[in-house]
């Protein structure tokens, strides 16, 4: 009898200081949250990321695309099946979708 290969749970991780997205395995809730459950998969192949670009007040998506572009002019880019960009700010949207594109991530928009 052939064995298995073990399943794959997928690692689904969400940056939004106020949507629930109940389908995600992990959730931070500000800009520096994201930025350490980044670092804490940052071994780990992450199926989905959802961004949100407002994180209230002051706070914003764009510290995590700064990680991400950084790590993929470091040669190590962040290994992500699909970034999905949920926010209601259009303008963020499109420059989180054009930042992270252009360092060759798969990005899309989305409704969360």
């Amino acid at each position: 009898m052939t064995e298995k290969p073990p399943v794959h749970a997928p690692v689904i991780l969400g940056i939004d200081d106020l949507r629930p997205l109940p389908w995600t395995t992990h959730i931070a809730r500000s800009s520096g949250e994201g930025i350490k459950l980044l670092q804490e998969h940052r071994d780990i192949f992450i199926d989905e990321l959802w961004l949100d670009h407002d994180l209230g007040g002051d706070d914003s998506i764009l510290p995590v695309v700064t990680l991400m572009e950084e790590a993929a002019f470091n040669g190590r880019p962040f290994r992500i099946g699909m970034v999905f960009v949920h926010s209601a700010n259009p303008i963020g949207s499109e420059t989180v979708v054009r930042s992270l594109t252009r360092w060759g991530y798969s990005v899309q928009r989305a409704r969360a």
